[in-house]
């Protein structure tokens, strides 16, 4: 069953609704709180008991809408781009004097080059990737929940589509579905390791709740909220193991959900929010995920979320039985609590109705705990950064922590880039943007020094990207669309790293590749930015939403840069020459 569309709803949202939504419950409430609402304001009306204590700790200190030319845009007299101290978050497009008019057509290299683009969208917002090796081939999966496209990219200069499953984007929209999922399932954020007692790759895929499409103001859409606590689909992770690369050949040995005080609950009646992301499992006994385990973790500002994740950790000793070891938490994560709610209004993001509370990935791990590894680094959105002691996973403690400088809208601590540590002792952590036309804070690239761990040190930023001489455009921000650092990848991607060399998906400036071989002091050293979609191509009302992922194959010196109107191979001299064919130590590693 598709769910009714509000038609008052932004063109973004009612296009996330019909892309990701079908089969979801319409189970209302029945208790209301409602209140008089401000001029221009939609009508306060809250009926779920945990969002009515949230904002019952509160008063509203939502920052006012900005304004153009005058609050942010490109300063007349110096020519810089300025970013507005603070906004809501904002999904409409916000232009400015001095922005281009219309949708750059150009693209722009240093040090990077294409070896192939491939125009097949499985979704314009986001997808997932993983590599996997299967009897002398190299397969791609590129996907977000109903969709889901396997590519044959054993020579990546001639990747052939295998599967389609769900839709396929243009610029008419996601069109009709093509061998749709079974009813009730997705495919979710997934970890492939290799099983050695089987012989066989295990798949461990996140099942979370959906985060948006469904309400965009939990304050005064109780119908909403209540869709999202009756969620039809299944809260936590499912194992599969993989006698093949197509899906009919993977085969379900378990399910588990993350509402660990209701082991046996059934979807639909699940608490919390699933998994988040990709789960941190490396193949062996343990795993970490990012959730909300329950209702009660609801301290946060996001307007269309409802929860504040924290993280678990499971045995995995036997993949076909998960047992859950323990459910981790920091101060001001959860309802109902007077301690929790004081450490929650000490942070000066309360009431802000906009930041992301929580994580939002599971923990960055350096070295897997069975290999010796004992320690985890949290990215916790408005909640700051933590050190964490994970030598026991069952009993996680926290080392340290730094409280972040306020940057809303946008996520404020979100990925931690740990490829440089066990050589460095440095990590890089970013938030990545939510509003379109640079209408937030600009969201930095840090680097922490965490040689000491129990006191750990930002000590410098990444430089900004910046456009190129011939371009049209002086800032990235007056190109149009997003623009910020997203993610570097994730840690399955093949090869693990590159001593010196970390990318990031750039969103409008694509993907920018820094030297850090001193880490204190990076530098960019190569980038390609490619141009926007054609009308043909993408929506108009995703297009700002350019080069949201990258996925590297470091054993095969190849970037895939992810766009919203198809994906890139790309090939750099800093890397080295890119290779075909399957590595002779096949991905995910069997050792």
């Amino acid at each position: 069953m598709t769910p009714t569309i509000d038609k008052s709803a932004s063109p973004r949202i009612r296009a996330v609704i019909l892309a990701c939504c079908a089969g979801a419950a319409l189970m209302l409430g029945t208790a209301a709180r409602s209140s008089d609402p401000k001029d221009g304001e939609p009508k306060i009306d809250i009926r779920d008991p945990v969002v009515k204590q949230w904002h019952d700790l509160t008063y509203d200190r939502k920052p006012p809408l900005p304004k153009p030319g005058v609050d942010y845009g490109v300063d007349p007299k110096t020519g810089v781009f300025v970013h507005p101290k603070a906004t809501p978050l904002h999904e409409e497009s916000a232009p400015f004097p001095g922005q281009l008019t219309y949708w750059d057509q150009k693209s722009y290299a240093k040090n990077m080059e294409v070896v192939a683009f491939y125009p097949q969208v499985a979704s314009p917002f986001h997808t997932w990737q993983n590599i996997a090796d299967f009897n002398g081939k190299r397969y791609l999966y590129v996907y977000d929940r109903h969709n889901l496209k396997i590519f044959d990219i054993t020579d990546p200069a001639k990747a052939r589509l295998l599967l389609t499953k769900g839709q396929t984007w243009t610029g008419k929209g996601g069109g009709e579905a093509v061998n749709p999922f079974p009813e009730g399932e997705m495919i979710g954020a997934a970890s492939i390791q290799w099983d050695k007692s089987r012989g066989k790759y295990i798949m461990v895929q996140s099942n979370e709740v959906q985060r948006f499409g469904i309400f965009e103001e939990k304050m005064t859409e109780p119908e909403g909220v209540q869709k999202i606590r009756d969620w039809p689909y299944h809260k936590g992770f499912n194992v599969y193991v993989m006698n093949g690369p197509l899906p009919d050949q993977w085969e379900k040995i378990a399910t588990r959900t993350t509402d660990y005080k209701h082991p046996d609950a059934k979807p639909g009646h699940q608490q919390g929010s699933g998994s988040l992301d990709v789960p941190a499992w490396f193949g062996g006994k343990y795993m970490f995920l990012s959730t909300a385990p329950d209702d009660s973790f609801g301290l946060t500002e996001y307007p269309n979320y409802l929860y504040s994740p924290g993280y678990q950790s499971w045995d995995m000793s036997d993949p076909a039985n998960p047992k859950f070891l323990q459910q981790f938490s920091v101060p001001g994560q959860i309802v109902g609590d007077p301690a929790e709610a004081d450490a929650y209004l000490k942070n000066p993001r309360a009431g802000n109705r906009t930041s992301w509370m929580g994580s939002r990935m599971p923990i960055f791990i350096p070295k897997p705990v069975e290999k010796g590894g004992t320690i985890g680094f949290a990215a916790m959105g408005g909640l700051g950064f933590y050190v964490l002691d994970i030598s026991d996973p069952a009993h996680m403690k926290v080392i340290s922590h730094i409280d972040m400088v306020p940057k809303f809208a946008g996520t404020e601590a979100d990925n931690i880039d740990v490829s440089q540590y066990e050589r460095t002792g440095y990590i890089f952590m970013n938030g990545y943007p939510m509003n379109d036309d640079c209408f937030e804070p600009y969201k930095d690239i840090f680097v922490i020094d965490v040689r000491d761990l129990k006191n750990p040190k930002i000590v410098n930023t990444f430089p900004r990207p910046t456009p190129p001489k011939d371009a049209a455009f002086k800032d990235f921000c007056e190109r149009r669309g997003s623009f910020g650092p997203k993610r570097p990848g994730y840690f399955t991607q093949p090869g693990r790293s590159r001593e010196g060399l970390v990318p990031y998906a750039f969103y409008n400036a694509g993907v920018q590749l820094f030297d850090v071989r001193d880490p204190t002091r990076p530098e960019i050293a190569a980038y390609y930015v490619p141009r926007f979609p054609t009308d043909a191509e993408t929506p108009d009302y995703v297009k700002g939403n350019l080069g949201f992922g990258i996925y590297v194959e470091y054993d095969r010196n190849i970037i895939w840069l992810f766009t919203n109107h198809g994906f890139y191979a790309l090939k750099s001299p800093l890397l080295g020459e890119p290779k075909k064919g399957v590595p002779a130590k096949p991905w995910p590693p069997r050792d």
